[in-house]
């Protein structure tokens, strides 16, 4: 009697400890979304540009709204772009200024990839093409904006 009475005791135990551990929030838990830009561009020397997008995130679309400028830029040029944003804990999580070093040259249509992040740690992985003529050594900022 007296060892099942001790084996329940463990068991009991085991089963609440496990509980414990599924219910604890995560604090590193952050989901994905998928992300499709359209950006324009013009300049000379400095760069404006602007556009719209989409997040979707958890089965909900989100307009997006862009703007940016970078300096060193010479041209006209668009881009399409698609790629995924990743640390997302909310759809909020997207808004912000992004930046990232870049080097290019596009004439007449050209690939482009590139990793920008907030400050809220939201990573976004882009690639798509560029449409256009851009020449452009620079620190480009973007912001994104949720209309």
């Amino acid at each position: 009697m007296r060892g099942a009475l001790n084996r329940l005791k463990v068991c009991a135990g085991i089963l609440l400890a496990m509980l414990m551990l599924m219910s604890a929030p995560s604090q590193s838990y952050a989901a994905s979304g998928t992300v499709h830009l359209k950006i324009s561009k013009v300049g000379f020397i400095i760069g404006v540009g602007g556009g719209s997008g989409t997040l979707t995130f958890h089965g909900k679309t989100y307009h997006l709204s862009i703007g940016g400028v970078s300096a060193g830029t010479i041209g006209v040029a668009g881009a399409e772009l698609v790629g995924t944003a990743t640390h997302l804990r909310t759809a909020e999580d997207i808004v912000g200024s992004y930046s990232a070093a870049s080097a290019g040259l596009a004439v007449a249509g050209g690939a482009k990839a590139v990793t920008l992040q907030n400050a809220n740690g939201v990573v976004l992985q882009l690639h798509g093409r560029q449409v256009g003529f851009e020449a452009s050594l620079s620190l480009s900022g973007l912001t994104i904006s949720m209309q």
